[in-house]
């Protein structure tokens, strides 16, 4: 999912307050499928649909089947047949098959579990939710599956039963600097997916008129990194050419957890940024982390460009390409 699914949450609303709802989630996919697995879809028992797990292709059968299930009080595994002609209406280019797990809340998935799945992701914290489809075992899995967690990738294990959703926080971006290059940089990271955040502690530039709708922290940037908080799922990119607005924040995410950090800079300046760090303390490996100069090889002439380049190696990074 591209950005923050929220069909958890909807599911556990629903069923608190409106009498009964299912949770329909693709667990498995051949050939062109319209949705990823994982992707989801919540069924009210009046009726109210939240979510996808086709595009429109299949989703009227998924809803019939929800509400019986959910009447029933059992758990279903669908499998579709995507025609062509249907992929096409939905901008496929052919059509696929695609097994749709349906879990009435409740009576198959607990509402106990359900809840503690919804305070996980609040608090940001990465997690596993576990469902063996043959003999109905569920389970919340924390320090588990982490190739599947870095990956951000749900999907059947080995025995072809037990199928394993990823719970992951949505991918955040920090940018200390909120420069030319951040104009540009912001806008794309948020097609990405991402949630961006700038941290700027000068007033000219850290304007609203300069980052429209934008979230901006003017503290210094070890304060404001620590208000935002650093984990696995946060890039943090380096772009105030500054020493002394760079280092700070850098130095807290060399501390963390954080998937990607990056800084702007000639190899020469890197090359004094590597000193500056080692005499702050920091071992070589975690001085490796810092991606310097910042951005892909793509012979980036301009702040736009510069900002593809930059979004091209977070991606590389995070799907384990780089």
């Amino acid at each position: 999912m591209d950005r923050f699914d929220s069909s958890p949450e909807t599911a556990l609303n629903w069923y608190r307050t409106g009498g009964g709802a299912a949770l329909a989630t693709v667990v498995e996919t051949w050939g062109s499928a319209p949705r990823r697995i994982g992707a989801q879809l919540v069924i009210g028992a009046d009726g109210r649909i939240e979510g996808s797990v086709s595009g429109g292709c299949v989703e009227g059968a998924v809803i019939v089947e929800a509400l019986e299930a959910i009447d029933e009080g059992e758990a279903r595994l669908l499998e579709f047949g995507v025609s062509d002609e249907d992929a096409f209406a939905v901008g496929l280019a052919c059509g696929g098959t695609i097994r749709v797990l349906v879990e009435p809340v409740g009576s198959v998935l607990p509402e106990k579990m359900l809840a503690d799945l919804v305070s996980a992701r609040a608090a940001r914290e990465p997690l596993a939710y576990e469902v063996n489809v043959e003999t109905g075992h569920r389970a919340l899995r924390r320090n588990a599956y982490p190739e599947r967690l870095r990956m951000d990738r749900s999907g059947f294990e080995e025995d072809g039963q037990t199928f394993v959703a990823v719970h992951n926080p949505p991918l955040r971006l920090i940018v200390v600097g909120a420069v030319h290059i951040t104009q540009a940089l912001v806008p794309m990271a948020r097609i990405a997916g991402y949630d961006p955040a700038i941290i700027d502690p000068r007033d000219a530039f850290a304007s609203a008129a300069r980052f429209p709708g934008e979230t901006i922290l003017t503290d210094w940037p070890d304060e404001a990194v620590a208000r935002l908080g650093l984990d696995a799922r946060t890039a943090v990119v380096l772009l105030t050419h500054d020493p002394k607005l760079d280092d700070p924040a850098l130095q807290s995410a060399l501390q963390a957890g954080v998937f990607y950090i990056g800084a702007l800079g000639s190899t020469r300046t890197h090359a004094k940024r590597v000193e500056r760090m080692k005499a702050a303390g920091f071992t070589q490996s975690q001085i490796d982390r810092i991606h310097g100069p910042v951005g892909l090889d793509i012979g980036a002439a301009d702040p736009s460009e510069i900002a593809v380049a930059i979004l091209a190696q977070m991606t590389a990074v995070l799907r384990g390409k780089a």
